[in-house]
């Protein structure tokens, strides 16, 4: 599967974005008391960085 140049320029717009929100999380997680919320975080960056490493595997 060969991707065209927009298709191209998204994927890289939603792998940037996925790593901002990573990198966001993982700061709000270090900045949480509770730890429900500190959790939480961890689980969204988890998350975010899973979903990111899934779309950069579109690039191979």
């Amino acid at each position: 599967m060969s991707l065209n140049q927009q298709e191209l320029q998204n994927l890289r717009h939603l792998i940037a974005s996925h790593e901002t929100a990573y990198q966001k999380l993982q700061t709000y997680a270090q900045q949480a008391v509770d730890p429900q919320i500190k959790g939480l975080f961890q689980k969204s960056a988890q998350d975010a960085l899973n979903t990111k490493q899934k779309l950069m595997s579109f690039l191979n």
